[in-house]
């Protein structure tokens, strides 16, 4: 099979979009980018009905396609493992059926069941990984572009194995095949290799590699994506770390943040920071550990056994280091559990016994106070959280046998472990203590947050059936959390209504309610739950400390208003804003004043999110201020519905007033409350001057249109007069209202450029008006629009 991929995809592209299946059609060409650059969310809302399109069309090459770019992303994006095995084993048997074998993506689908083997376990699929990807190798030609990933997946195996030297000789000859077949080296075949040099400890190769490999894409006119550019400086760093160079290696070190937004990047910036803390150049701290064990605590709950326990043992190294005895103990206690999830433990389990020794082998501290006081001396000296959990374990440990004052501290102490990134420990300790004292309610409390926080589904359910049998409402309050966590609203909803016609007083319930309510769309339901909230809460101004629990906060009053808004219970928005001391220009009626210039984030029909300029225009409303095109259910003059948590924070007080004065509030769509109902059509063509530009948007606002201009100082056209020179063009959405015709809006447009050097072209009005399009289609011809 020699198809071309991408000229099939284009090809495909183009049927459905002829057939009328657009969705689709702009589906296969956006997932592959969301799957490759870690859109994540974007992905997730486009695939599945995507991949139910392609079913239901009867197109198995597409769903091949569609199957194989979603597994890439959760293979290599968010490093899943044993998770998505099953997915991964029959994709590969989906894609060699006799109606999908021909399709040119199946045997990308091998490198993908490769993949995920690695990640389960790397070195103990050694064997599979070889026979499977080599069997692919051998019959497929080396100018096809697969060739290049399956060469790179097979010397990912050999390193697997130990065999570094072997895998860099393997990637060398299928280069030099490659090349010999007139097939490109792509970049990220070089950074593989650049891999393969650094475990040889050939690291200015690293360097000199990586500089050549990108200097040869940028003179065949090849621009780095981010990925490649965030790879190539993280590679660098850690070949400048090795060597020493370690202010090189802090510059180009991707921030801590870049990591947790990219998976992939964690395993290799571990490496990278574990050099630069042993040169001294990188502070060693609590912070670093619990960012670690984060990610650790990640890779466990997806199943990547294998980069959990290579990340863990580096944990474990710095903690030592740190002299955090519990942390280390802890990282050892799941290097334990997961090496019984690995088919070859030899030179692992080695390490991880020796973690354990060590951490045994640190001293524990002296406690400063008896352990039954130690709970509160800790809250009044205010200790480092790594100093605390090794307090609080030796004095857990005192308290054998005292069932009383251990709960207390074990929830403490889980308490403590958990906001350092453990919460799969924290929850080990507490099932323990659970056996000796079933009925504490805390104990039990606590023990649902950390399995949440560890994503364990089996054991929230063990603990859900433990709880009910004696306290129903509990049973339903742990999976109702447990289902928020996983966005499964409805189920969220239909526990909270069960607990609710158990014990109608409680608060968190409903506040529960009210949120699962607001994501499903259903605003009364949420203002009734708000509403009744309030009845039952103690007021805040009235609450004694032990009734904090229940007294109304000031969130609470706010998402009633944003819940009545979607509802236009204007009543209740002035009633409850005259709460928080909101001050409206009118006593009653719809809210729709001028507050303050805002951005609603909104999600596109492809998944993408869009952050749009908006006029606030009371408590949770906002009116749209851009034009807007099809790929969006929005439009100019649209007033919307927002939540009301900020989702960026303001700039500091301390930040230049440049960067305070530009910052808008950042809130996130909710509903459409009442459309404009403008319509979008596109103008094309030359600048006119600043003059003549600010005269036609004068003019078309005085008739009731709109025009957002969306092209930049940048965006230049064909001048014809001058050979092929080019000149300042103009983009721009025009909005006309419902009030006006698409004929009154072309004839208008016509009316007010007629007279420009340049004209303009508008060729989607001038078809919806009925009007002459030769020339707008001469003009974009001639322009090059």
């Amino acid at each position: 099979m020699t198809t071309d991929i991408w000229a099939w995809v284009r090809d495909t592209h183009r049927q459905l979009a002829e057939a009328g299946h657009h969705r689709l059609a702009d589906a296969i060409v956006e997932l592959p980018e969301h799957a490759t650059e870690g859109r994540n969310e974007q992905l997730d809302a486009l695939y599945p009905e995507a991949v139910a399109a392609a079913r239901a069309l009867g197109l198995p090459w597409v769903e091949v396609y569609l199957r194989h770019w979603r597994m890439q992303n959760l293979l290599n994006k968010r490093q899943q493992g044993e998770a998505v095995l099953p997915e991964a084993v029959d994709l590969l048997e989906f894609a060699h059926r006799e109606d999908t074998a021909g399709c040119p993506q199946s045997v990308c689908v091998v490198q993908d069941f490769a993949i995920c083997h690695a990640r389960v376990d790397g070195p103990g699929y050694v064997a599979e990984r070889l026979a499977v990807v080599g069997e692919t190798l051998d019959r497929i030609e080396p100018d096809r572009a697969c060739y290049d990933c399956l060469s790179r997946e097979y010397s990912d195996a050999l390193e697997d194995d130990g065999r570094a030297a072997e895998a860099l000789d393997h990637l060398d000859s299928a280069a030099n095949r490659m090349r010999a077949a007139g097939q490109p080296v792509s970049l990220r075949f070089h950074q593989a290799r650049a891999g393969t040099l650094h475990l040889l400890g050939r690291h200015e190769e690293v360097l000199e590699l990586l500089d050549t490999a990108e200097r040869a894409e940028q003179t065949q006119g090849r621009r780095l994506d981010e990925r490649d550019q965030r790879w190539g400086a993280l590679l660098r760093a850690r070949a400048l770390a090795a060597l020493g160079r370690t202010e090189e290696s802090l510059a180009l070190l991707p921030a801590r943040a870049e990591a947790e937004r990219h998976a992939d990047l964690r395993g290799t910036w571990a490496q990278t920071v574990e050099l630069l803390v042993a040169a001294g150049a990188r502070e060693n701290d609590a912070e670093l550990g619990a960012v670690l064990a984060g990610w650790v605590g990640y890779l466990d709950g997806v199943g990547a056994h294998r980069p959990c326990v290579d990340l863990l043992l580096a944990a474990g190294r710095l903690a030592l280091a740190r002299g955090a005895r519990t942390v280390a103990l802890a990282l050892a206690a799941t290097g334990e559990r997961k090496l019984t999830r690995l088919r070859r433990t030899d030179g692992v389990s080695e390490q991880v016994a020796a973690l354990r020794a060590a951490a045994e082998a640190l001293p524990e501290p002296e406690l400063p106070v008896p352990p039954g006081e130690l709970t509160a001396h800790l809250a009044e000296v205010g200790v480092p959280y790594e100093t605390g959990a090794d307090l609080l374990s030796v004095a857990l440990d005192r308290y054998r046998g005292e069932q009383a004052g251990a709960t207390e501290l074990a929830v403490l102490l889980a308490t403590v472990l958990g906001g350092l990134g453990h919460a799969r420990a924290a929850a080990d300790l507490l099932w323990r203590h659970l056996e000796d004292d079933p009925a504490d309610r805390e104990l039990t409390g606590a023990l649902g947050e950390m399995l949440i926080d560890a994503r364990d589904a089996e054991g929230i359910r063990r603990l859900a059936d433990r709880v009910a049998a004696s306290a129903p409402a509990d049973g339903h309050w742990i999976r109702a959390r447990w289902a928020a966590a996983e966005g499964r609203w409805a189920e969220a909803l239909e526990r909270c209504q069960e607990i609710l016609a158990l014990d109608d007083e409680v608060l968190n319930t409903r506040r529960l309610a009210a949120r699962a309510a607001t994501e499903l769309g259903d605003h009364a339901t949420a203002q009734r739950m708000y509403l009744e909230l309030l009845e039952r809460a103690v007021p805040a101004d009235g609450a004694a400390e032990e009734d904090g629990h229940r007294a109304v906060q000031e969130p609470d009053l706010w998402h009633l208003i944003t819940a009545a808004t979607a509802n236009r219970d204007w009543a209740v928005v002035r009633s409850t804003g005259a709460l928080l001391d909101i001050e409206f220009d009118e006593p009653e009626g719809p809210v729709d004043e001028e507050w303050q210039l805002v951005t609603i984030r909104a999600t596109r029909t492809n998944g993408a999110t869009s952050d749009l300029p908006a006029l606030r225009t009371g408590p949770a409303t906002a009116r749209i201020l851009p034009v807007l095109g099809d790929d969006l259910t929005l439009n100019h003059g649209d007033v919307v519905v927002f939540a009301p948590a900020l989702l960026e924070r303001p700039p500091a007080e301390d930040a230049p007033e440049e960067e305070r004065q530009r910052w808008r509030p950042v809130f996130e769509l909710l509903t459409l409350l009442d459309p404009a109902g403008y319509t979008t059509y596109w103008i094309d063509g030359g600048w006119p001057g600043d003059e003549p530009w600010s005269a036609l948007r004068e003019e078309l606002h005085e008739a009731g249109c709109a025009v957002w201009v969306y092209s930049g100082d940048e965006y230049r056209i064909t001048d014809p007069a001058e050979g092929g020179d080019t000149l300042p063009g103009v983009y721009a959405a025009l909005g006309v209202p419902p009030t006006a015709s698409a004929a009154e809006a072309d004839a208008l447009l016509l009316r007010l450029t007629g007279g420009w050097a340049h004209p303009l072209a508008w060729p989607e009005l001038a078809k919806a008006a009925g009007a002459d399009l030769a020339r707008h289609e001469e003009t974009v011809e001639r322009y090059g629009l």
